[in-house]
């Protein structure tokens, strides 16, 4: 793990040439409301990406702040560009070919935003036949210009070598899961590595489950950071993509201000051995 200087500007290169930022803010749960807010206040801190789904239902509220704060230069005070915004999304349903391929434009509509940045099947359900009919749907998209970089999400081992099996014209990018030190899911990442594929880690802390864990706040009081600070910067050092989430301009931005500090190795290994997995939400890693 070399040591990195992280910010809201920095960017990770990606196996396809392409780069992605480094931390992007979460509006998973958020209403349209919250997450218009929560969006504007984060690119007015600093942040480049923001990571929304169909699913969230929130595409429309995201693309309209995003284009609000880039057309507004009392707050675009660094004259920003919507190439310089990452705006994700991802597929609802795996289904056929022809509903995943119109399903992806009607995000680019909703977003209307032009294009979307990356863009994910949020899951593995719906079968073997489900999954790369939509994975060639993404690969259209990116070929029609819709889509920039194709990814997948809750992708566990099985999923990830299924689809590199099948000769893809385009392998994902990158594979979205829960990670973060009480869900190392050290075999999925394994996988990522082998094949190229970036790891993104959502529900990077925990939601806020395991703030008070001995090992946390000791650390935190030992690096002066919060212990979301920690877990960020814990996911970073592991060249994991964060995705924190929150609707506190507060919190939003201490999130985000992480550049202060390193983990030393061995406190990385710590917080490594803190593995229990711990799923926060749903675990669609195993399905068929």
């Amino acid at each position: 793990m070399a040591a990195t200087n992280f910010s809201l500007s920095t960017r990770l290169s990606l196996s396809n040439g392409l780069s992605i930022p480094h931390i992007h803010l979460g509006v998973y749960l958020m209403s349209g409301r919250e997450a218009s807010s929560a969006v504007t206040e984060a690119l007015s801190c600093g942040y480049r990406a923001v990571d929304s789904a169909q699913m969230y239902r929130n595409e429309k509220d995201c693309g309209q702040a995003i284009r609000s704060f880039l057309n507004d230069k009392s707050l675009n005070t660094a004259g920003l560009t919507r190439e310089d915004i990452f705006f994700t999304s991802k597929l609802a349903t795996n289904t056929s070919y022809e509903a995943a391929r119109k399903s992806i434009s009607q995000s680019v509509k909703t977003s209307g935003l032009g294009y979307i940045d990356l863009f994910l099947l949020h899951s593995p359900y719906g079968g073997k036949q489900a999954r790369l009919s939509s994975w060639r749907a993404v690969e259209d998209a990116i070929k029609d210009g819709e889509v920039k970089i194709g990814g997948v999400s809750n992708f566990g081992v099985k999923h990830l070598e299924e689809l590199s099996a099948s000769k893809p014209r385009i392998m994902p990018a990158v594979n979205q899961i829960e990670v973060h030190p009480f869900n190392t899911r050290t075999n999925i990442v394994e996988a990522c590595q082998k094949l190229g594929i970036v790891v993104e880690a959502y529900a990077p802390l925990a939601r806020a489950l395991r703030m008070k864990h001995p090992t946390i706040q000791a650390l935190s009081q030992k690096y002066k950071c919060t212990p979301a600070q920690l877990m960020i910067r814990w996911s970073l050092q592991h060249g994991y993509i964060p995705l924190p989430k929150s609707v506190s301009k507060d919190r939003i931005r201490s999130n985000g201000d992480i550049g202060h500090f390193e983990i030393s190795a061995a406190d990385i290994q710590q917080m490594d051995g803190l593995d229990e997995y711990l799923v926060t939400d749903w675990d669609p890693v195993d399905t068929d």
